[in-house]
């Protein structure tokens, strides 16, 4: 089977506890948000409101972990630039609704508020296999899904493939590579972080997988886990 993740050196030796788990759904029909989106949307949103507020989300350990993650590991400031999974669950504890965006996009948003994973979405066919982790080059160009392109400084953690940046690692994705109405076949990543197990972040994208199944058909192709 094809090696679809490489672990730069300089990662391997900065952060020696990262991980990724990769799932493909292929044969989706991306569309607008269906039925069971809002079901299972609605359940996930009654569980959050049940279980948090926003005074303690913080100390839920999934969301620690991405948190030190940002501080200790990418210098970010993690109530400033919020890990993904923690910003949809903070939309909903605030009263605030998720944007539906597509049945596809919202069965993985949806995955990311039920687990706090960061996870990405991604149109497979649009990537050039395999995707390096590592670090940006100074002045390399980024364009963040609806916001203008960009320079970065170069050292920011990036995923790429071999001709572009798809995301910074873990938060922000290309506007190049998104799922959108020409979408056949997804590529979900899950980002892990130290002190993260793997199994949860690998659990969290199989929950984003089926959620896809269920709204927009397709077949799983694989779902692995890439471990430095």
């Amino acid at each position: 089977m094809t090696t679809m993740i490489v672990w730069s050196e300089e990662v391997r030796k900065r952060i020696p506890d990262l991980h990724l788990t990769l799932g493909i759904v292929k044969n989706v029909k991306v569309g607008p948000s269906t039925k069971r989106n809002q079901e299972i949307y609605n359940c996930i949103v009654s569980m959050i409101r049940e279980n948090y507020d926003l005074e303690n989300l913080k100390n839920d350990p999934v969301i620690r972990a991405y948190r030190d993650f940002y501080w200790h590991y990418l210098k970010i400031d993690p109530t400033k630039v919020r890990p993904a999974g923690e910003a949809l669950i903070r939309r909903i504890l605030s009263g605030k609704s998720v944007p539906s965006i597509s049945n596809v996009v919202d069965a993985y948003n949806a995955a990311s508020i039920e687990t706090k994973i960061s996870l990405g979405a991604y149109d497979y066919d649009l990537l050039k296999f395999p995707l390096h982790v590592r670090f940006a080059k100074s002045g390399e160009k980024f364009k963040p899904i609806g916001k203008s392109e960009t320079q970065l400084a170069g050292k920011e953690l990036v995923v790429a493939d071999e001709e572009k940046i798809i995301c910074l690692y873990p938060h922000r994705d290309s506007e190049k590579t998104k799922v959108d109405s020409n979408t056949r076949n997804v590529l979900i990543l899950g980002y892990g972080v130290p002190n993260l197990d793997s199994e949860v972040v690998f659990n969290a994208v199989k929950i984003a997988c089926n959620y896809i199944l269920e709204v927009a058909g397709g077949n799983i192709e694989r779902i692995e886990k890439y471990v430095i």
